[in-house]
């Protein structure tokens, strides 16, 4: 019999260090390679772009470039999972399959429960790890941040490869990158992707950008530089949650920028509190978190919701980001909120109109961030407090100076504020041999911003006995008791 062999299979981990897997691969010391797989069936799904796509196969060129000194490498496959395995596991005397838990959508979900009972009826061992403070099968929060801390406070797994001469060669589910032209190219307009800038955007951050973060967190201009831009990194796993805490902590600048920093790190860990809450029931892609909330009848309006999708409502922070959203793929917290606060709250659209969209434009796109995000955001959960967006409000106070409009709406950059917020008001004088798109003389639904009958009905519908069971589940289940 040919000698045993362990895979270690990569998902959203797409580093070379800090990473479990890879380090009891090492461990076991049995021959193994790596693998990531791009299946089609996952490919396919209302969730997954090409920029998806493009930012992982530049991540995994990143991870080949260090592992090429030990003659390692990922390798690629476009296959199925259940499909791969079967193939691997009649070709090859395997031992392990190891990688991280996955809190991922149902499809994915389903995926891992075929691919663990195929390998059950082999023998094969799957060692699947927890990752990123994120705890499979937890019925509710009791010891969850205790949990959180201390994975946070473990130690750095410091990742050492052999010298790897086991030679693999397999001749099914090859994957050719060639015949995949568009993921070769990736926008300069994306933030490069891999565990090598994702370590120089902490570096800039934690050694300069900080001091400038609470400050400007909610600016959508101001932003793009004093935020940690850490999401795509770790959305992707170029980075782990640990490695950034520890990092941070251990800054010379932490003392400095204290405040700061507090902030920053509050978010990572809230970033791992809506991933637990995704990974205890991921109906919430499809299903309001607060059942009681899918009594509301919407009238679906595919005009509004394509003028929202291009940046073409008439509101110019609105247009803005939305722009932005879809030539960079990132948009700050307050910008994200208020696109769906608009969407859901005064274009009065259900949000699953919305939310397949967004993830698409999302380089950071994280399931569990995304889908309780946007629900939380649209006013459907029962136990958050509703929370609406006024866009001209927004404008005013975010984007008071008009840099971050005039970078997106160039047909609005020749106006001065405060006019170029409510262009709606521009007389014929201002006019003056100028011009403007007509759903800025006239935006797409009333620019009084009055309350609409959508947002009543959600505040009313608190009072329902359904909706008022479901939020003392959700209580029950989602509310952090710290021990």
């Amino acid at each position: 019999m040919s000698e045993k062999i362990n895979i270690v299979w990569l998902k959203r981990d797409l580093r070379t260090y800090d990473h479990k897997p890879l380090h009891e691969a090492e461990r076991l010391g049995l021959n193994y390679f790596i693998v990531y797989l791009f299946e089609p069936s996952l490919i396919s799904q209302l969730e997954c772009s090409k920029r998806h796509q493009q930012f992982i196969y530049h991540s995994i060129v990143c991870m080949n470039k260090a592992l090429s000194s030990f003659n390692r490498r990922v390798y690629i496959f476009n296959a199925e999972a259940t499909d791969f395995f079967d193939y691997i596991v009649k070709k090859f005397n395997v031992n392990s399959i190891l990688s991280y838990q996955e809190s991922g959508t149902l499809k994915s979900w389903n995926r891992d429960k075929k691919v663990k009972k195929l390998l059950d009826s082999n023998c094969i061992k799957w060692l699947e790890f927890e990752n990123q403070g994120v705890v499979r099968g937890a019925k509710n929060r009791f010891g969850w941040d205790k949990n959180w801390h201390s994975y946070v406070n473990s130690p750095i797994l410091e990742n050492r490869f052999s010298l790897n001469d086991f030679e693999f060669k397999i001749s099914a589910f090859k994957f050719c990158a060639d015949e995949f032209p568009f993921l070769k190219e990736y926008p300069k307009s994306f933030q490069p992707a891999g565990q090598k800038y994702a370590l120089k955007y902490l570096k800039s951050f934690t050694n300069d950008r900080a001091r400038l973060y609470n400050y400007n967190i909610s600016k959508p201009e101001m932003s793009r530089f004093a935020c940690s831009r850490m999401s795509a990194y770790l959305s992707w796993g170029n980075i782990s949650v640990r490695y950034i805490y520890k990092y941070i902590k251990s800054s010379s600048n932490y003392k400095k920028n204290k405040t700061h920093f507090t902030s920053f790190l509050s978010r990572l860990k809230w970033r791992s509190h809506f991933i637990q809450k995704f990974e205890t029931d991921c109906s919430y892609e499809s299903l309001c978190i607060n059942k009681g909330y899918e009594l509301i009848n919407y009238n679906k309006n595919d005009w509004l919701i394509n003028q929202w999708k291009v940046g073409k409502t008439g509101f110019p922070l609105i247009d803005a980001s939305m722009r932005c959203l879809i030539k960079t793929g990132w948009l700050n917290f307050r910008m994200r909120a208020m696109l769906v606060s608009f969407l859901c709250h005064y274009l009065e659209q259900n949000w699953k109109n919305g939310v397949y969209y967004m993830a698409n434009l999302f380089l950071d796109y994280e399931p569990g961030i995304h889908f309780t995000q946007f629900q939380m955001q649209a006013g459907v959960t029962g136990v958050n407090s509703i929370r609406v967006y006024n866009p001209i409000k927004q404008s005013k106070e975010k984007d008071s100076d008009a840099v971050f409009i005039k970078k997106w709406i160039p047909e609005l950059s020749t106006f001065d504020v405060p006019l170029i917020h409510e262009p709606w008001k521009l007389t014929e004088i201002d006019l003056i041999n100028k011009s403007i798109p007509d759903y800025y003389k006239k935006p797409i639904i009333s620019t009084d911003l009055s309350r609409t009958k959508l947002i009543k009905e959600l505040w009313a519908l608190r009072k329902n006995n359904f909706v008022k069971e479901e939020s003392k589940r959700i209580l029950a289940v989602h509310v952090r008791t710290k021990t």
